[in-house]
């Protein structure tokens, strides 16, 4: 199997085409995870709940993303492998630079995800200018989760979504090789210019790994996410044939305005 790109994923994206991305923390599900045809590998800062038992992303480092991602490209030799940016380490442009560069140069990671709004133009901008490929992650924010006051759709007015889709298209323009929709109602990821979690009508599976053994704070999975249903294992059939058909995510997996 042929390594997937940012080319492949925008080509597919251009073929009107969905894609399968799941979240990974070791090499061992990466590994599955290739072996079934995702495309898209996430190493999140989502470890923070779902390995460390945690009740947010927020105490989750830079020295343990960079660890989990070196072992997530281990076990992956086709998907993508991008990497969230955990809590204040892109606090400043300079900050974003150098932590994003150890995510790729320490971790192995091919791109790296970022809780964006457009007031973060020049961060992105700066790490395009280094060749650093940017995912822009808008709309529902867990590492904002205190000041939205739990996992909260976002975008419910059309006003909302207006501002979140001009964030969008800005932020696309200011370098952002990829954007991520979450907990977006469907008409406004259908409406941006990438697809997203929570908003399937863009185009872009993402869901979390069915691990054996997830601890004692497992309340399976955030309010937004957990209405995609559980995804099909990855040990019993390809993730990416359920996409073409469209059928998986779809109404009944999102919210609505």
């Amino acid at each position: 199997m042929s390594k997937v790109t940012l080319s492949t994923l925008r080509k597919l994206k251009q073929a009107g085409e969905k894609f399968a991305s799941l979240t990974a923390y070791d090499a061992g599900f990466a590994r599955l995870m290739d072996q079934a045809g995702v495309d898209v590998i996430l190493v999140g800062d989502s470890l923070g709940m779902v390995v460390q038992g945690r009740e947010t992303t927020l105490p989750v480092t830079m020295d343990e993303m960079v660890y989990h991602t070196r072992c997530v490209c281990r076990g992956s030799e086709r998907a993508l492998v991008m990497s969230d940016m955990p809590f204040m380490s892109y606090a400043t442009p300079a900050q974003a630079l150098d932590n994003a560069a150890r995510l790729m140069k320490e971790g192995g990671a091919h791109c790296v995800k970022l809780e964006v709004h457009g007031g973060m133009v020049e961060t992105v901008r700066l790490l395009a200018s280094y060749g650093i490929p940017v995912c822009a992650h808008l709309g529902l924010l867990p590492q904002t989760v205190h000041k939205l006051g739990g996992y909260k759709v976002q975008g419910r007015t059309a006003g909302a979504i207006g501002e979140l889709l001009h964030d969008a298209h800005t932020l696309e323009a200011a370098g952002a090789a990829a954007l991520v929709l979450e907990g977006m109602p469907r008409e406004g990821g259908a409406r941006g210019p990438s697809g997203g979690r929570g908003a399937p009508g863009g185009g872009v599976l993402r869901g979390e790994p069915d691990l054996p053994a997830r601890g004692p704070r497992d309340r399976g999975g955030r309010g937004v996410g957990n209405r995609h249903g559980r995804v099909p294992r990855v040990r019993d059939s390809p993730l990416s044939a359920a996409l073409p058909s469209g059928g998986w995510p779809g109404h009944a997996h999102s919210s609505r305005m």
